[in-house]
């Protein structure tokens, strides 16, 4: 760095002024600011530099600059890299920086720039767990998500099979194992590890059961647990499993129905809902090779910004080939089926982009489960072997749905019906299949 006597001094004693005037100062003035005094002395001005070019950089006024936005990112990254070595708080600020700056490279698309900044975290972070001694790497989740949005789910579920290792002793308490769970199963899952998907799923089960016998959990987040666990027991042809699991749904809906949850909860539910939900709908999804996709089993708070863009403007076009395709359907039940999955493809995408942006979800969405159930309807007319599956899994998309809007009777009515397409015994009448 310049040395004291080659910066200007009147620079210097502004920049001391700004800092020290007792009126609220603005982001720029502060970064201004800690440019001057870094180079005066470093040691104590150049983490405070970080820290303000980080705050700046989330200014709404960057909102619509990305590239602007990369600039400030780039120099926190340059400025936590300039840190002495041998101070404690280097690491972790340089793992902050690095993290903005990751966030800001895919934001403008820049994902193979991105990426390797997400595998310099970890990098930084086992380097922090070995001398720290306690094991816990930082960074794991953030590069298996970087991976899963690669289709590189071998290396993704290795990441979180290690990052699940690290939770499961502190379990729920950590507040996030669960979560953490559904992204490795899903990653295991799309890596076709279906057996360690399977047992990952079981274990989840298990403790959303406990955590909702105990009243330390929603009965919601077990029934969508179960339920997707049945889905996943059928894949594996774990048929007899499936309908037992399926019975335990049963219920359990059916006290929701009569009693509701046991107490009240924070509402947290309907966003674990929304990704198992996501997690259902990845085998109607036929992903673009080469092309990057959402990391199935997460939030979209945990996606990329360029992916959760694409994603999400998609539903448009979508809307219209749905449209246009049911009308082919309309005039030859050939494209029905082809018809009910794309129209599931549509309903997933808007299901999970209305939660994530408002708790008013349901109302944005129940037209498109009522339109998944009437079209799985006509092709179960049409062809009752395809038409059973396709219904079934319609029905439990809605049974699921109306449980996250707190619809728990519509739920249980329509989550009845679906032992008898699948081949169970159902334990209400089944008149209700048409």
């Amino acid at each position: 760095m310049t040395k004291s006597s080659e910066v200007d001094q009147d620079a210097i004693v502004r920049a001391r002024n700004v800092l020290l005037a007792s009126g609220r100062r603005t982001p720029h003035e502060e970064v201004d600011a800690y440019r001057v005094l870094a180079q005066v002395s470093p040691t104590a001005y150049l983490p405070r530099l970080v820290g303000a070019l980080q705050r700046l950089s989330y200014d709404r006024s960057y909102d619509d600059r990305p590239e602007a936005c990369l600039v400030l990112c780039e120099e926190a990254v340059a400025a936590a890299r300039a840190v002495d070595p041998t101070e404690p708080s280097r690491a972790d600020l340089l793992h902050g920086a690095l993290d903005r700056c990751q966030w800001a490279l895919y934001t403008l698309g820049r994902r193979t720039e991105g990426l390797a900044l997400r595998a310099e975290m970890l990098s930084l972070g086992r380097a922090q767990a070995e001398s720290s001694g306690d094991g816990v790497v930082k960074g794991l989740e953030v590069w298996a998500t970087g991976l899963s949005e690669e289709g590189r789910y071998a290396e993704a579920a290795d990441a979180l099979t290690e990052s699940v290792a690290q939770e499961r002793p502190a379990g729920p308490r950590s507040g996030g194992f669960a979560w953490s769970l559904l992204e490795w199963i899903a990653v295991l899952d799309a890596d076709g590890r279906s057996a360690e998907a399977l047992a990952a799923m079981e274990e989840l089960v298990g403790m959303e059961a406990v955590e909702a016998a105990n009243d330390r959990g929603p009965l919601a987040c077990h029934l969508y647990a179960l339920i997707r666990y049945a889905q996943m027991l059928d894949g594996a042809v774990r048929h007899r499993e499936a309908a037992a699991v399926r019975q335990e749904a049963l219920a359990m809906l059916s006290e929701l129905a009569a009693h509701g949850e046991r107490k009240s909860w924070s509402g947290y539910q309907a966003s674990f809902w929304a990704v198992l939900f996501f997690m259902s709908g990845a085998d109607s999804e036929r992903p673009v090779p080469g092309e990057p996709r959402p990391p199935v089993g997460t939030g979209p708070m945990r996606w990329s910004p360029d992916v959760k863009r694409q994603y999400f403007q998609s539903r448009e076009t979508l809307r219209d080939e749905v449209d246009a395709l049911a009308f082919r359907a309309a005039e030859s039940p050939v494209h029905l089926a082809e018809s009910v999955r794309l129209q599931r493809v549509l309903t997933v995408r808007s299901a999970v982009h209305w939660e994530f942006r408002t708790h008013l979800f349901a109302e944005r969405v129940r037209g498109l489960f009522d339109e998944g159930v009437e079209l799985a309807r006509r092709l179960h007319r049409y062809d009752d072997a395809a038409g059973s599956r396709a219904l079934a899994t319609a029905l439990t998309d809605r049974a699921t749905f109306h449980a996250a809007a707190k619809e728990f009777d519509a739920a249980y009515d329509d989550f009845r019906q679906v032992p008898k397409l699948l081949g169970g015994q159902p334990d209400e009448p089944d008149d209700l299949i048409v």
